[in-house]
């Protein structure tokens, strides 16, 4: 039996009202490996007016309390490093040591934007200028953002899309790539 994946909106797993599916293959056995839902325009609409109305609550957030977020995140992927470079090797057709390269780097990415986020969001920093004015900037989330994996690095670069914007405190709608959802 092949398993039938969802998405979530607004933090619960939805199996998909449109009842279209597309099939995910291995490209090293040309096996389909899962299918996965593809969401309505009600969904998508959904995703978006959660993503709106969850967006000023995190960026209220403590940039510190945004950075620990990520780095539970880069905990749980460590823990499971074996099983994501696994399904990042079948469903894209990576190696395993390309796979794990991929892993590491989206940690290093999860890593960075967590130092980030800590560093240029948690107070005003100064903009010194030539006349001796007093000058600040403050960083802040910005609103919604998309976040599009490419098919060629599924993992890495989608998280480190995701945890910048996060970072910054804003909300997310992120779309896999079709190869490698």
């Amino acid at each position: 039996m092949v398993k039938e994946i969802g998405h979530f909106i607004g933090g619960k797993l939805v199996k998909g009202t449109s009842g279209r599916f597309a099939d995910v293959f291995n490209p090293n056995t040309g096996e389909v490996q899962a299918r996965v839902a593809l969401a309505s325009k009600a969904e998508l609409r959904a995703a978006v007016e959660n993503a709106k109305a969850a967006q000023p609550a995190w960026a209220a957030k403590n940039p510190q309390f945004r950075a620990r977020v990520m780095m539970k995140f880069l905990e749980l992927a460590a823990k499971h490093k074996e099983e994501l470079a696994a399904l990042i090797s079948m469903e894209h057709g990576k190696t395993i040591p390309d796979a794990v390269a991929e892993l590491r780097e989206a940690v290093d990415f999860l890593r960075y934007y967590a130092v980030r986020a800590r560093a240029d969001f948690a107070k005003p920093m100064p903009l010194p200028g030539p006349t001796g004015e007093r000058n600040q900037i403050q960083l802040h989330g910005r609103g919604v953002f998309a976040c599009i994996s490419p098919w060629n690095f599924p993992l890495a670069i989608f998280l480190g899309q995701v945890s910048a914007a996060l970072a910054a405190g804003n909300a997310v709608i992120a779309k896999p790539a079709e190869q490698t959802p």
